[in-house]
C-alpha cells in the first residue's frame, strides 16, 4: 500500500532550483518521481538530495513537513506494532500522561495493578495524605500489617505506650479473660509476654480507632511500611476516593518505563495518535535509523 502525505513541493522547487514552468508538469509526480526527472536532466543538486534524503534528518523534516501531527499520523498509521512500540520511549513524560486519558478510571486502576509496589506508592502519596491512607485503609489490612510475621515486634511494643492503658487493658482481658491493671509500662510488658497466638489475637481485638492510631504510629517510623498493604486495597480506594482527572495527574511521578507499559496498552489507533507527540526530529531520526524501509515506501509515494 503506498502512503500518501503531504510534500512540501514548494521546498523541493527552491532546493533544487526548478523553474515553475517546469514544477508544473511535476504537480502529480511523487517526491522520488521528480527526483529521478530532474537526476536525468542532469540537476547536480537533485542528485545531491536522492542521496541525502535517507541521512539527512533536517532535510526530511522539511521535504514531507513532518512538524505536522496529520503527516506524523499518516505513517504512523502504516507502521506494525512493533515499530510504533519503538516511538513510546521517545514521548515525554508530560506526552506519556496525556495519553492516560484514553484509558478509563478501571482501566487505570487495572494498569496500576502491573507496576512495582513503590511506584504505585507514587501516586497514592500524590492522591492521599498518610493520615488519609490509614484512615481509609480496611480493617483487614490494619490487621494484617500489626501482626505481619516481618514486622519489628520491639516496634510495635515501644508504639503501645502511645495507646491509653485502658485500651491495653481491654486486649489483654480478652484474650486471658482475667481483669487486669498495672500502669502502661506493666500492661505491655504483659503483653509482650503473650504467646504468639494469644498476642496476635489481642493486637487484632483493639477497636478499630486503636488500631488506625498505632498502625499511624508505626508506618511514620517507618515508611516501607505503607508496601505491606495489598495493591487491591489502594486502587479500591483510589477508584471510591478519586476522580480520573486526579488519578492521571497523580500518575505522572511513575517511572518513564512503565508509563510506556501502559500506554503500550491503547488499541494502535490511539497509540498512533499519541505518538503524534515524538519530537519531530526524534521522529525523522528514527525513520532514517529505525525504519528506512518505511521510509522508502512514503518516499515512493
Amino acid at each position: 500500500m503506498s502512503i500518501v502525505i503531504n510534500t512540501d513541493l514548494e521546498y523541493l522547487r527552491t532546493r533544487l532550483s526548478i523553474p515553475e514552468s517546469r514544477m508544473a508538469v511535476y504537480e502529480s509526480k511523487t517526491v522520488v518521481e521528480i527526483l529521478e526527472a530532474e537526476a536525468a536532466a542532469g540537476n547536480q543538486k537533485a542528485i545531491q538530495m536522492a542521496a541525502d534524503m535517507f541521512t539527512d534528518v533536517s532535510q526530511l523534516i522539511e521535504l514531507f513537513q513532518l512538524a505536522d501531527p496529520q503527516n506524523k499520523l499518516t505513517i504512523m498509521q502504516e507502521m506494525t506494532p512493533s515499530q510504533m512500540e519503538k516511538l513510546i520511549p521517545m514521548l515525554e513524560q508530560d506526552d506519556l500522561v496525556q495519553g492516560l486519558n484514553y484509558f478509563t478510571q478501571d482501566s487505570l486502576l487495572e494498569l496500576l495493578k502491573d507496576i512495582p509496589k513503590e511506584e504505585l506508592l507514587k501516586t497514592v502519596f500524590e492522591l492521599f495524605s498518610q493520615t488519609q491512607i490509614i484512615e481509609y485503609m480496611p480493617e483487614k489490612q490494619l490487621d494484617n500489617l500489626l501482626v505481619d510475621h516481618d514486622l519489628d515486634k520491639e516496634m510495635l511494643l515501644q508504639s503501645l505506650k502511645f495507646i491509653p492503658e485502658m485500651y491495653l487493658q481491654q486486649i489483654l482481658e480478652s484474650v486471658t479473660g482475667e481483669e487486669t491493671d498495672g500502669n502502661s509500662s506493666e500492661l505491655i510488658l504483659q503483653i509482650s509476654q503473650l504467646g504468639d497466638q494469644d498476642y496476635k489475637n489481642a493486637i487484632t481485638n483493639f477497636q478499630p480507632a486503636q488500631k488506625k492510631e498505632l498502625t499511624y504510629i508505626l508506618v511514620n517510623q517507618e515508611n516501607k511500611l505503607f508496601e505491606k498493604f495489598d495493591t487491591d486495597a489502594y486502587t479500591h480506594i483510589i477508584g471510591r476516593e478519586r476522580d480520573k482527572e486526579e488519578l492521571i495527574k497523580a500518575m505522572g511521578k511513575i517511572k518513564p518505563e512503565h508509563l510506556h507499559n501502559m500506554i503500550n496498552e491503547l488499541p494502535q489507533d490511539l497509540l498512533s495518535v499519541v505518538t503524534t507527540q515524538v519530537d519531530t526530529e526524534k521522529f525523522a531520526d528514527a525513520l532514517i535509523n529505525k525504519f528506512p524501509e518505511l521510509l522508502a515506501q512514503f518516499v515512493a509515494g
